[in-house]
């Protein structure tokens, strides 16, 4: 009897390509081919470019021309007014160094730093988290009407936020000198840098709750009650488990408000720089010496060593990032 092929026998026959080719696909599932000359989402070259381009010419005019004018003008001795307004001449590296030898550039430098240090790195750090680890287990209106009040001061525009303020120090009517009983205290004269550092905190704080309640709010749950029952105090499971899972969420939050507290113009509302110059930060310095001073482009080598700066502590925070998931590794 001659023998017959059965489906199992030819089931490892291999297919002939025209036979693939002709299969139909399954419904809904994702097909591999790629038009030629297209890409993954069929707009084709010519509409992906149409998507692309509006992007590119609003990051050239507002990011890239800006940045790329403001190294011009440090390179020259471009002035508001006079003969150098009119007939700017290229002086090269000139308004660098005479910035580095400016008494005036070291102490702008010396107090942005203590600024960012006081108000940022430990004031807006310590108490967001603060604030996200209290409020961790809250619940009811209590741990909204907090949430809602650290919201408020961050969303607030810098000029309501800075006319509060200068009401709450008012030497004279100032809400703070007649809850602490201390009328005519100028908080602003004498303790000028305090009073900054103590408002941006207030001001800054919601984004770093934010920010460390999402994180404390990933670490798993059974690792807490683990520590818990372990015998670990609050500090020792804060310290032991809380901390090393959300080591990147702090450089990550570090990196954030330095840069933007580095960068803030804000205290220029509340002091313009003073008194005698004790809260000229690098932006308030670089705001007087262009525009009220009229020195464009001693200014803008001022802006562009600010941007160096900006770098430097980028690439500090970026590391840190780097080495830690190397040793996660």
């Amino acid at each position: 009897m001659p023998a017959t092929s059965s489906p199992e026998l030819e089931a490892g026959t291999p297919a002939k390509s025209e036979d693939v080719e002709r299969r139909p696909e399954a419904p809904g599932a994702p097909s591999n081919r790629v038009q030629a000359g297209g890409d993954a989402a069929g707009l084709g070259r010519a509409r992906a470019t149409a998507f692309i381009v509006p992007a590119m010419l609003l990051i050239a005019a507002f990011l890239l021309f800006p940045a790329i004018w403001t190294i011009y003008l440090g390179l020259t001795d471009y002035r508001l007014t006079g003969l150098a307004a009119a007939n700017p001449q290229f002086v090269g590296l000139d308004n660098l160094q005479n910035a580095l030898s400016d008494d005036r550039f070291g102490n702008s430098m010396w107090l942005t730093v203590e600024y960012v240090i006081g108000s940022a790195v430990i004031g807006q750090v310590l108490l967001g988290f603060a604030v996200a680890w209290v409020m961790r287990e809250r619940r009811g209106a209590l741990r909204r009407l907090v949430e809602s009040l650290l919201l408020l001061a961050w969303v607030l525009p810098g000029s309501v936020v800075a006319f509060l303020w200068i009401a709450l120090l008012d030497r004279d009517s100032g809400t703070l000198n007649a809850l602490l009983q201390t009328p005519g205290t100028g908080w602003l004269l004498e303790y000028p840098m305090a009073s900054i550092i103590v408002f941006n905190i207030w001001r800054g704080a919601a984004f770093s709750m934010m920010l460390y309640a999402a994180a404390i709010g990933n670490v798993p749950p059974s690792h807490m009650e683990t520590a818990r029952l372990a015998g670990a105090s609050t500090w020792q499971q804060l310290r032991d488990v809380v901390i090393p899972r959300i080591k990147g969420h702090i450089l990550t939050n570090l990196l954030l408000i330095s840069l933007w507290t580095f960068n803030d113009f804000t205290p220029f509302m509340l002091t313009a720089g003073g008194p005698d110059d004790k809260t000229e930060i690098m932006p308030v310095f670089i705001y007087k010496l262009a525009l009220n001073s009229g020195e464009l482009g001693f200014g803008a080598a001022i802006s562009v060593l600010m941007l160096l700066f900006n770098l430097i502590i980028a690439l500090f925070y970026v590391r840190m990032l780097r080495s830690r998931k190397d040793d996660a590794a």
